[in-house]
């Protein structure tokens, strides 16, 4: 989602992968699923799972994903938590408007959209901060690497940032150069700390998802 929606490769070798992920994504079942379902994206249904087993969501909850576009994450939020709740939805790339959902096109490091996602949760802090970022793929794994580690230190320097202290953080990680060494930095932040690999996530995919609940 958001920055990881690209996909960049170049080369016969390059040329070959994407073919693959592309016959892959024609018989993927959670695509079909996700267009009977009318969602944007069949990442929802890694949201789903890890809401269904960590009770993320809650009525009247504040909410605030990083990275939201396409918006399938986003349309889940919005159809699950109600209109009692306050969702903020911030991307660099432009995305179709959701009920209830209050969208900022910005980068989140960048303090005029730091300001305006304080000025959407009227200086309340979250009780929810998603992140499904990912980079655009170059090819190069150890820069892939690199350029995704730096996402989720990103991620969880604002979710330190506008988190309230029994908040909960949900962030992608892809396992790799400088993954263990984050998963610790987290569970030096947060009390409760779970890695997770949804259904949904590809066999082959290199991702899970980090759980972290109440900050220390």
């Amino acid at each position: 989602m958001g920055i990881g929606e690209g996909l960049s490769v170049v080369g016969r070798a390059g040329r070959k992968s994407s073919n693959r992920w592309l016959q892959e994504h024609a018989s993927d079942p959670y695509v079909k699923q996700a267009a009977a379902d009318g969602y944007r994206s069949r990442a929802v249904y890694k949201l789903i799972e890890l809401d269904e087993k960590d009770q993320l969501i809650l009525p009247g909850t504040i909410i605030l994903e990083l990275g939201a576009a396409p918006g399938g994450w986003t349309q889940y939020l919005s159809r699950r938590a109600g209109n009692r709740a306050t969702i903020i939805a911030t991307d660099i790339l432009p995305m179709d408007s959701l009920p209830d959902v209050n969208f900022i096109q910005g980068d989140f490091t960048e303090q005029s959209t730091a300001d305006d996602i304080d000025m959407a949760m009227e200086n309340r802090r979250a009780d929810l901060v998603l992140s499904d970022l990912a980079p655009n793929l170059s090819g190069v794994g150890v820069s892939d690497q690199a350029r995704a580690m730096a996402l989720v230190e990103l991620a969880l320097e604002s979710a330190c940032q506008f988190l309230n202290s029994e908040g909960v953080f949900v962030v992608k990680v892809f396992q790799g150069i400088g993954s263990d060494d984050y998963i610790q930095q987290v569970r030096k932040v947060f009390k409760n700390v779970k890695v997770r690999k949804p259904a949904a996530s590809r066999p082959r995919s290199r991702e899970v998802y980090v759980v972290a609940r109440n900050l220390i």
